[in-house]
C-alpha cells in the first residue's frame, strides 16, 4: 500500500497570525469607549486632580496669593494645626451638625417617599413640589432663610405671634441655643426631597406581589412596613445613607449665607472654618492658603474615615442579618 499523500489534500498547519493590538482594539470598539470617557477624564483631572494636587504643594508653607510673599515653614503649620483650637471645635460642631441632621432628613425622606408611593391622585406633583428644593443653590436656600429667620421681621416669628405661641420674637440667627435648629431646619427642608426621590425608586422595585401575600398573611400597614418594605429596601438605605453622612459633613455654603458660623462660632463647621482661612474672609481678614491647604487634607480625612467606618459597620450588620 502506497504511503504517498497528494500536497494538494495534506492538512496545512500554519501559525496563527499575530493579532495587531491596535487592530483588536478597534475591533472591540475601545477607541469609541475612550472618546467617550475622554471628557469626563479630562474633566475629573482638571476639577479634582490637579486642585488636589495643587494642595500638597503649599501644605508646608506660609502662602497668602501672592508667589513673592511664599516662605517655606516647615513643620510649623501641622503643630498649628494641633494647637487650633478653633479648627476642632469646628470639628465638633461638623459631628454636632451632621448628627442632628441625618436624625431628621432620614426619616422624613422615608416617611415622605411611603406615603408618596401610594397610588393617590396627585403624588406625583407632591413629588416634584418636595424635590424642587434640591435644584435651588445653596446660597439661594441660605438667603430664603434668612427673611424666614429674622427676628424683627421674619416670617417665622409673625406666624408665632399671631397664634399666640410666643410673646416675644425668638432669636433664630442671633441666639445660640436656637442656631442650630434653624441651621438643621434649613438643610433638611433644603436636602430631604432627593433622598426621598433614592427611597421611592428602590420602593418601586419591590414587586406587588410581596404586598399581596403579606395582605393574604394578615399584615397591616406598620406591620407591611418594617417586614417587608424596609428589609427590601436595605441596600438603597445603605447608599442614602452614606451620600447623606458625606454630605453633612460637607456642607457650608448655605450656613456661611444664613449665619457665617455666628452667633460667635455657634455654627462654624469645619469646611466654613477652612473657606475663610483660604479665602480670608470672616475674622481672618488675611489669607492663609498654605494652612487652610492643610486643613483641606485634614478634613477629607476625617470625612474619609468617617466613610470607612460606616462602610465596615454597615459590612457587619450584612454579615449578622
Amino acid at each position: 500500500m502506497s504511503n504517498y499523500v497528494n500536497p494538494q489534500l495534506a492538512p496545512t498547519t500554519r501559525p496563527p497570525r499575530p493579532v495587531d493590538k491596535k487592530m483588536r482594539l478597534k475591533e472591540s470598539g475601545g477607541v469609541a469607549a475612550w472618546m467617550m470617557l475622554a471628557p469626563s477624564l479630562i474633566f475629573l483631572a482638571v476639577c479634582s486632580i490637579y486642585p488636589f494636587a495643587w494642595i500638597f504643594r503649599y501644605v508646608l508653607y506660609n502662602y497668602d496669593g501672592i508667589p513673592a510673599h511664599t516662605r517655606f515653614t516647615g513643620m510649623r503649620n501641622i503643630t498649628t494645626m494641633f494647637a487650633d483650637a478653633k479648627f476642632w471645635n469646628s470639628v465638633g460642631t461638623t459631628f454636632e451638625y451632621a448628627l442632628w441632621k441625618l436624625v431628621f432628613i432620614i426619616p422624613l425622606a422615608l416617611i415622605m417617599a411611603v406615603l408618596l408611593n401610594q397610588k393617590l391622585r396627585g403624588s406625583s406633583f407632591f413629588r416634584g413640589v418636595f424635590f424642587m428644593p434640591t435644584v435651588i443653590a445653596s446660597s439661594i436656600s441660605g438667603m430664603i432663610f434668612t427673611f424666614i429667620f429674622a427676628t424683627g421681621n421674619g416670617i417665622l416669628n409673625g406666624i408665632f405671634q399671631n397664634l399666640g405661641l410666643i410673646s416675644q420674637p425668638i432669636g433664630w440667627l442671633t441666639d445660640t441655643g436656637v442656631v442650630m435648629a434653624a441651621v438643621i431646619i434649613m438643610s433638611v427642608w433644603a436636602g430631604f426631597g432627593n433622598y426621598m426621590l433614592y427611597f421611592v425608586t428602590g420602593m418601586t422595585s419591590i414587586s406587588e406581589d410581596v404586598y399581596e401575600a403579606s395582605r393574604i398573611d394578615g399584615a397591616n400597614g406598620i406591620q407591611t412596613f418594617f417586614r417587608v418594605t424596609l428589609p427590601m429596601l436595605a441596600p438603597v438605605l445603605k447608599v442614602v445613607l452614606m451620600l447623606a453622612i458625606t454630605g453633612a459633613f460637607k456642607d457650608y455654603e448655605a450656613i456661611m449665607v444664613l449665619t457665617n458660623g455666628g452667633p460667635g462660632t455657634r455654627t462654624n463647621v469645619m469646611f466654613l472654618y477652612i473657606y475663610n482661612l483660604i479665602f480670608g474672609t470672616g475674622a481672618n481678614a488675611t489669607r492663609q492658603i498654605g494652612y487652610g491647604a492643610l486643613l483641606s487634607l485634614m478634613a477629607a480625612v476625617i470625612v474619609g474615615a468617617v466613610t470607612i467606618i460606616y462602610n465596615l459597620v454597615a459590612k457587619k450588620l450584612d454579615d449578622v442579618v
